[in-house]
């Protein structure tokens, strides 16, 4: 059952959030921002709009065959004053991630450069990089709210001022899809597993 509003919202760069709309990536790599709670990242919320962001992307942390793809949603600044959802996302599986190894496995299920997931990785040690499992909807009619500051800054989440309508949302993927991509993740953690 899928809610008919709501006022979550996880900040994602624009291209990531493309990405996932496109059906092209399942997950998403979380350590923390430097304005979460005590700068460490917490699945808060198992559902939420994805909030596309601008600040910080840049081409050259995106595999080189998706740069020229991403191109418009890395140049495309939208109106700063309105910020428009056109997806949400449920989280269906939340795993942690110690192991440097195995991500070169997992590249082929997401945009970003192996040096920026390392990176991530690498940032707070003693912490997992947390890897959300997502499956998305398409709103259908993007909707629109009004960007207030206190939105703004290095954070995942955002509670919005007012309740935006989920209208008649529909999954990127179908079941069979969605289901492939999130076991085919796996089984490159379950490997790297067993290599360790």
């Amino acid at each position: 059952m899928l809610p008919y509003s709501t006022s979550i919202a996880f900040k994602e760069w624009a291209v990531t959030v493309r990405a996932l709309a496109q059906g092209k990536q399942v997950l998403l790599m979380r350590k923390g921002g430097i304005r979460e709670e005590g700068r460490e990242f917490k699945v808060q919320h198992h559902e939420f709009l994805l909030y596309p962001t601008y600040e910080h992307q840049r081409a050259d942390l995106l595999q080189e065959s998706y740069r020229l793809e991403y191109k418009p949603a890395l140049e495309h600044l939208p109106n700063p004053s309105k910020i428009a959802f056109t997806h949400w996302a449920r989280v269906e599986e939340t795993l942690e991630l110690w192991d440097e190894a195995t991500l070169p496995l997992l590249q082929p299920f997401h945009i970003w450069t192996q040096d920026y997931a390392e990176k991530r990785l690498h940032w707070k040690p003693r912490k997992p990089l947390i890897l959300m499992l997502l499956r998305v909807y398409s709103l259908g009619i993007p909707q629109s709210v009004d960007f207030k500051p206190h939105y703004d800054g290095c954070k995942s989440w955002v509670a919005l001022d007012s309740q935006v309508s989920m209208g008649d949302p529909s999954p990127v993927l179908t079941d069979a899809q969605f289901h492939n991509g999130v076991l085919k993740v796996k089984d490159v953690l379950s490997l790297s597993s067993v290599k360790a």
